[in-house]
């Protein structure tokens, strides 16, 4: 299976105390960067969450974000005593200094912020219902992931065809090219070169030719193009394999309009290497 390292996936389950809710984006990176968004009072579960996620990722740049939102009203709140009494201290304070000052109400203290408190779930509880719910997400994150990825693997053996037949059409083509060319030489070599011997020539058209002999370029793009074929499919984290094999495709491409003394040969090279872009391009995506 072929995976992306862009996805998304959220859940939200309800516990008594509240309900939790967990969100996971990843766009790709070169490594496996993990940043966790959560309230202060889940901060000693970090740990926990990023080795869970790691081990289910190997690159990316991956933002969890968790809200755990207290149920209001509640049965069981209660009042923060030590607030309250620090209140009742302001408020004398407040009316010691302005006279005309008005006394705070039981409405308005009932609105203050942390007057009311919740029974909050306990560590142990929030830990094991944020990691059922963190395999949940990573679950559907994974899918999402392996879609995006089998399109992208779709995507890229469909520019390996189109190469390999950019790649069959210019094999046939290039022997007849290079003989006009070296008639050609010959031509221009023997009228440059009117006392030299017929053995100096054909020395001289050798050299040549062997500089502008393509046949181990192509060789070279035919044996990339299949390890391409082998790994894709093969699967797993392919994203740096395929990175290394675009280089290798690319130099090939470059040496053969480099060599090319024919305008269909250097056509189809321009071609290899707008294909060849493309597919990096989308490779930057792959784990």
């Amino acid at each position: 299976m072929i995976l992306s390292m862009t996805g998304y996936a959220t859940a939200s389950t309800e516990l008594d105390s509240g309900s939790l809710t967990l969100e996971l984006r990843a766009v790709n990176h070169r490594y496996l960067d993990i940043q966790l968004r959560m309230p202060d009072e889940l901060r000693s579960l970090e740990g926990a969450l990023r080795e869970a996620i790691a081990a289910q990722l190997q690159r990316g740049k991956v933002e969890c974000r968790i809200n755990y939102a207290v149920h209001s009203g509640q049965g069981g709140a209660v009042l923060n005593r030590d607030l309250l009494q620090q209140l009742v201290v302001w408020n004398r304070e407040v009316q010691a200094v302005l006279a005309d000052a008005r006394s705070l109400g039981v409405a308005d203290v009932l609105r203050w912020n942390g007057v009311l408190e919740t029974q909050a779930a306990s560590v142990d509880e929030l830990r094991a219902a944020l990691l059922g719910l963190l395999q949940d997400v990573l679950q559907e994150f994974s899918a999402s992931r392996a879609r995006e990825g089998e399109k992208l693997k779709e995507f890229l053996l469909q520019r390996v065809e189109k190469i390999e037949a950019l790649r069959n059409g210019v094999m046939p083509h290039v022997p007849a090219a290079i003989a006009a060319y070296e008639q050609k030489l010959i031509t221009r070599l023997r009228e440059a070169m009117q006392n030299a011997e017929d053995e100096r020539v054909r020395q001289e058209i050798t050299l040549f030719a062997s500089k502008i002999d393509v046949d181990e370029e192509l060789s070279r793009l035919a044996s990339h193009l299949a390890e391409m074929r082998r790994v894709l499919a093969q699967g797993g984290a392919v994203g740096k394999r395929l990175d290394f094999l675009m280089q290798e495709l690319n130099r090939e491409a470059n040496t053969l309009g480099s060599k090319s003394v024919d305008a269909e040969v250097s056509r189809s090279a321009m071609e290899m290497k707008i294909l060849i872009e493309q597919m990096r391009e989308q490779i930057q995506n792959l784990e």
